[in-house]
């Protein structure tokens, strides 16, 4: 079972390893490297999440923009949209933004 995706679950699992499966026997291990909340502003719905997430991949393996089923052994599976961001000397870099309305439960 999946746990909710919010910025404080996604916090608390901060430079550990999400694996991406590129298809039915590989995956990529991305590290969690950064959540960024989105500032308020003050035309701002207060009913919403915003947050980013930034992973660090491998030199080696670039991930294209697009959807990806995503594993972590605590928050279990979950499809997130990639962005390839940025690539330096320790890899490349993606981006996830989130953004969705809070709900009660």
């Amino acid at each position: 079972m999946a746990v909710k995706q919010t910025e404080e679950e996604f916090r608390q699992h901060l430079n550990t390893e999400f694996n991406v499966r590129l298809n039915e026997e590989q995956t990529l291990a991305l590290k969690l490297e950064e959540v960024q909340t989105f500032p308020a502003l003050t035309h701002s719905r207060g009913d919403m999440e915003r947050f980013s997430l930034y992973f660090r991949g491998p030199a080696d393996v670039p991930l294209t923009q697009r959807i990806y089923r995503v594993e972590h052994e605590a928050m279990g599976e979950m499809d997130i949209f990639l962005v390839p961001i940025a690539r330096d000397a320790e890899g490349f870099r993606y981006e996830a933004v989130f953004s969705y309305f809070k709900t009660e439960d």
